[in-house]
């Protein structure tokens, strides 16, 4: 039997925001097939000796699946490191087809995405009681174009929070999709440079107007989350609607109220 080829999500950049279950698989693997250009090779560290390790930036698709099926061939533990977390813009089903074909054993395991690491540099949350309760995770079309209904324009109608992934060089077609959706000029806009990686995290405020503008100047061009949200700068807010679970008037199974209903 082969071995089993596990894609794990390295995270957003720092090494140590790798899943514990992650590191294990690192200390155990026979070969490690790293995406370079978006994944930090400290993130390998923890491999043992002997362990083959190979850098897919410069790899096609057929290369990679290729040199995984190889390597499953004389290894118990083969690893694919992703950033971020494989589901998410991961290529992690076209890497598993070819897999599966050959009959080699698959294994997820996720890790923290840009996303999730981005708003906790910023000291930002997605979701605030009575402002929105929903996050989209989307990109904007550039030479992978979008399915029918999911432009922009679509989903930032809604008003909710908008992690937009892989848009950094098209904050162009991000503005334009906000003002068609109707969000106000000054509506607050976030771009976190390299979330999480040491020394090289960079944070970037603006507003629908400015974020272009702010981050040519910053010379951001590249691995960027920009984050859209009625949320931003919550914490600097006069006034916020509380949650009501840890409201002392609010009754849950594991507490009763303390405080009459106001």
């Amino acid at each position: 039997m082969p071995g089993t080829v596990w894609f794990v999500g390295a995270g957003p950049g720092d090494p140590e925001l790798i899943t514990v279950k992650g590191r294990t698989l690192i200390q155990q693997a026979g070969a490690i097939l790293f995406a370079g250009s978006l994944v930090d090779e400290a993130a390998t560290r923890w491999a043992p000796p002997g362990c083959v390790i190979a850098d897919s930036k410069g790899m096609t698709l057929d290369e990679m699946s290729a040199w995984l099926i190889e390597q499953a061939g004389r290894c118990a533990t083969v690893l694919r490191l992703q950033t971020g977390d494989p589901a998410l813009y991961g290529t992690l089903i076209e890497l598993v087809q070819p897999l599966d074909a050959a009959g080699v054993p698959i294994g997820v395991v996720p890790g923290v995405s840009s996303a999730m690491a981005s708003a906790a540099a910023a000291v930002e949350s997605f979701t605030l009681p009575e402002v929105t309760q929903t996050t989209i995770f989307t990109r904007v079309e550039g030479r992978t174009p979008m399915p029918e209904g999911e432009d922009l324009a679509a989903l930032a109608a809604h008003r909710s929070t908008l992690c937009i992934f892989l848009s950094i060089t098209l904050l162009h077609k991000v503005e334009a999709g906000l003002r068609a959706a109707g969000w106000p000029e000054d509506a607050p806009v976030l771009v976190v440079h390299k979330a999480s990686w040491p020394g090289q995290q960079r944070i970037v405020r603006g507003t629908v107007a400015t974020i272009k503008q702010l981050c040519r100047e910053a010379g951001i061009v590249s691995q960027a989350m920009v984050i859209a949200s009625p949320t931003l700068g919550a914490r600097h807010w006069p006034e916020l609607t509380k949650s009501r679970l840890y409201d002392a008037a609010f009754t849950h199974r594991f507490r009763r109220a303390s405080a009459p209903e106001a």
